[in-house]
């Protein structure tokens, strides 16, 4: 018998995603590769989402890479054209050794994603994914508003200002997200700057952190929602309380 698994990020479209998931498979498993370097406030977001899903979150972890710190130490490697290793070695192993034959994946790319729902299933078309905000076209502000209305407080990065409540300091953010890094976080900052001169690789490409200027690139601080005119009320995205 095939499994549903949805996948949690301790982002906010993650945990909408699981919560249809439960709707049409209240079997369905919900499950979070645990990355060492998250934001801290991730956790008591997962606890918060817990809760209000009725379901523990599955937590899985790499068992040779404590944090992405250790990959791209460990392995000599930050960036390039194919991409971020510790995505590899944190979400998409990990996910492969916990997945059985037949099983159903549930994602959260929301309604302004699906070039990015697109370019998932063209690199992992071995799996069945779904996407149900897609499919009912709920935007990333709307998945906002949803958890906002049931009380649960967002997570500490998309507070900050930050599009996705993922690992702090991301090898695949630009110039504008390092500066903002910079000022947010600077001991991150300095240890990728560090990072950078041993490995003699860049975060960005064809300038170091060392040489970015502060005022260099654009960021605009994410903008959350106030509770809208159906905030508490989802019946419209079709999300049960």
């Amino acid at each position: 018998m095939s499994r549903t698994i949805a996948w949690f990020s301790c982002g906010a479209a993650s945990a909408v995603a699981a919560k249809l998931a439960l709707q049409d498979d209240p079997d369905t498993i919900i499950a979070r590769c645990v990355i060492g370097n998250e934001h801290p406030d991730n956790w008591r977001f997962a606890d918060d989402v817990s809760r209000w899903l009725g379901r523990p979150i599955v937590e899985l972890a790499s068992p040779k890479y404590a944090d992405a710190w250790a990959v791209w130490e460990q392995r000599r490697y930050l960036n390039g054209t194919k991409g971020a290793l510790c995505t590899v070695e944190l979400k998409k192993k990990v996910r492969q050794a916990f997945e059985q034959d037949g099983d159903i994946h549930v994602f959260g790319y929301t309604s302004e994603e699906r070039d990015r729902a697109d370019r998932f299933v063209e690199n992992n078309f071995e799996i069945e994914s779904r996407f149900p905000l897609i499919s009912k076209g709920i935007t990333k502000a709307e998945c906002f508003e949803v958890l906002q209305g049931v009380g649960i407080e967002l997570p500490a990065m998309y507070r900050l200002g930050y599009s996705n409540a993922n690992c702090v300091g991301c090898v695949k953010g630009g110039m504008g997200y390092w500066n903002k890094v910079r000022r947010d976080f600077p001991e991150v900052f300095e240890r990728m700057a560090s990072l950078e001169e041993t490995l003699d690789a860049t975060v960005i490409n064809g300038i170091t952190l060392r040489q970015l200027h502060p005022e260099a690139g654009r960021i605009t601080d994410l903008q959350l929602p106030e509770c809208g005119l159906f905030c508490g009320q989802n019946e419209h995205l079709g999300i049960t309380a």
